[in-house]
């Protein structure tokens, strides 16, 4: 190859691992942000599994038992205060409201076959929107703001 070729050529750039100290100056598209929160809420959905049965069997079983799910959220639970499980809830919500938009933007976009880098992008920042957006509706309902 001649200097006057290689000189106009362009240098291929190079993809490496990242390791994990250079996580912090990464920057992922929104699409790789959805993904990863996808997989947070499932198991964050996942491992409060057993709240939510308590939340639901003390909601449901009696007038008593729904007199203590409710004070839960005033006077809160044994040691536990009352605005720790208001925030354990907050976090049941996004978790939810999260797993279930994203969900359907992966049904969305496998029904419609749209794997544009546009339309990923598009949808994951509508994605984000939505389940931040309603968290802090319901949240403002949950700490009794309206």
């Amino acid at each position: 190859m001649t200097d006057a070729t290689s000189a106009t050529t362009k240098k291929r750039p190079v993809y490496t691992n990242i390791h994990i100290t250079q996580i912090a100056g990464y920057r992922l598209p929104p699409a790789g942000i959805v993904s990863i929160l996808h997989r947070i809420s499932g198991l964050l959905m996942f491992f409060l599994l057993p709240f939510v049965i308590w939340l639901f069997d003390n909601s449901l079983t009696s007038e008593i038992s729904y007199e203590s799910f409710t004070s839960a959220y005033l006077g809160g639970i044994g040691f536990v205060p009352a605005w720790f499980v208001k925030l354990v809830t907050l976090g049941l919500i996004w978790g939810y409201l999260h797993h279930f938009i994203a969900g359907v933007r992966h049904l969305w976009m496998d029904a419609t076959h749209s794997v544009s880098k546009a339309q990923g992008h598009r949808s994951a920042v509508i994605t984000l929107a939505l389940s931040l957006g309603l968290t802090v509706l319901l949240g403002a309902k949950l700490f009794g703001l309206y």
